[in-house]
């Protein structure tokens, strides 16, 4: 029973117990924590890992400027500001501005919460039509 013991030992001392058990010929068997003793908050995402391959023959896809024009459309219709819908859509206003420019990447959430704050569906065959509610369909 020395080795359950010298286990036990082990979880308490940690390091200094490791060691000791190591110069008496114990089996000793560690784990480190994947960002143990870190304050890693955040992960890569998938379009970080794009964005590290781009080269000149690989580009990522962009807003469509026609889509940026709709955009823009719907939120002049409404009367709002770039940054009154940034604020809707719980964004940044550069976000906004991007999209609307044509230089953005594609988020579909975001432009599902353009669509809802908008009224008009951006995306699929009938775009820049009224969103439809779902308790509407017919």
């Amino acid at each position: 029973m020395l080795f359950g013991t010298y286990t036990e030992k082990l979880l308490e001392d940690s390091e200094q117990a490791v060691n000791a058990a190591r110069r008496q010929g114990f089996v000793v068997e560690t784990q480190a924590k994947w960002g143990g003793g870190t304050n890693k908050q955040h992960v890569a995402t998938k379009n970080t890992a794009k964005l590290d391959r781009e080269t000149e023959e690989l580009k990522h896809d962009k807003i469509p400027l026609d889509l940026g024009k709709l955009i823009q459309q719907g939120r002049q219709s409404k009367g709002l500001s770039q940054k009154d819908l940034a604020t809707k859509v719980n964004e940044k206003a550069q976000v906004i501005n991007d999209y609307e420019a044509g230089r953005g990447i594609p988020n579909q959430m975001v432009i599902g919460k353009i669509e809802r704050v908008l009224g008009i569906k951006l995306r699929g065959k009938d775009r820049g039509k009224p969103l439809s509610t779902p308790g509407n369909k017919k």
